[in-house]
């Protein structure tokens, strides 16, 4: 049995972006096991998944060269791993897989991704799905490996729509009095479940849901494992370009997904989703911006979701 040691330890839609890839390789590997190294908090993403070790680490204790030297003895002595592959690369894995031999790394396409979002002269057109860079390191390390592309099966009985209004970075988000407007009508018809996490959006959300019917918001109450099972039960499920779109893709459920700053473009669709179910503004020059959604509006008015109408995902559920 061949043993990968395998680590990427942010962000949380990227780790989770790994799990499908994951799977598969295994799946088309049955000789070869993994171990997976990340942040404590991430392990369900992993849980079940056969021949997959999950390792949670605090990188506090690890800091600087000595402390990843420390880490590097530590994963040798506990795994003997026989192949490396960096998801991150980033300086901290860097330093990291130099301690191992037999590595492979990431490939991020940082030049094409630049060439996406910059200002003036844009190369507009899409670049390789980010799973397909994951892929790539383990054919690197001389497996074989075929994506499906596809979202898992799921045969559980579908209710309720699901909707987390929010993302990480203003550029992704649609603007707050629009996702009420969207949870009213919705409400109207269907039971509607929020997600969100972090004070704040406990509290916007806990408000909809008393100001509301049909609508329970599920933000701050679940754990990641429980948030993982809603997901698998709803009809469909309204993100952002955010973790919960990875999330949703995960467990089988569609997702209507709401593209600002960033575009899909990039390589960040969530696993087996279908571009006919994004919701954009197609004929703004200045899109993307940026690839996170980080970086200020060109423009100064955010009009990729400004001028987003609720009538649009609508349509699309």
């Amino acid at each position: 049995m061949k043993k990968i040691l395998a680590y990427r330890f942010s962000a949380f839609g990227d780790v989770a972006m790994i799990v499908p890839v994951l799977k598969e390789f295994l799946s088309q590997n049955p000789d070869t096991e993994i171990v997976f190294v990340s942040r404590k908090n991430f392990a369900d993403l992993f849980d079940g998944v056969e021949r997959l070790t999950f390792r949670g680490v605090n990188l506090d204790n690890y800091k600087g060269v000595f402390g990843l030297r420390k880490l590097a003895l530590e994963l040798k002595k506990e795994f003997q791993p026989d192949f490396v592959a960096d998801l991150h690369n980033v300086l901290r894995t860097k330093i990291l897989s130099f301690f191992f031999k037999k590595t492979a790394t990431l490939d991020k396409g940082r030049t094409e991704k630049k060439q996406l979002t910059q200002k003036e002269n844009k190369i507009k057109k899409p670049l390789k799905p980010t799973t397909e860079r994951y892929a790539d390191i383990f054919r690197k390390l001389g497996f074989k490996l075929k994506l499906s592309h596809q979202l898992p099966e799921n045969t559980l009985q579908k209710s309720g729509i699901g909707f987390a209004p929010f993302a990480q970075h203003e550029g992704k988000m649609l603007p707050i009095e629009k996702s009420l407007e969207l949870v009213k009508v919705l409400s109207q018809k269907n039971q509607v479940y929020l997600f969100g996490g972090g004070k704040k959006e406990v509290e916007i959300l806990s408000k909809w849901e008393q100001e509301l019917d049909n609508v329970t918001s599920l933000a701050g109450k679940l754990s990641l494992t429980q948030e993982l099972q809603k997901m698998a039960e709803l009809e469909t499920m309204i993100s952002m370009d955010s973790a919960n779109m990875h999330l949703a893709s995960l467990v089988g459920t569609r997702v209507i997904s709401v593209w600002g700053a960033t575009h899909y473009f990039a390589g960040f669709l969530g696993y087996g989703q279908s571009e006919n179910d994004i919701v954009e503004i197609k004929n703004l020059e200045c899109r993307p911006c940026s690839v996170f959604g980080n970086k200020p509006c060109y423009r100064g008015d955010y009009a990729c979701l400004n001028k987003i109408e609720i009538s649009e995902i609508l349509k699309k559920i």
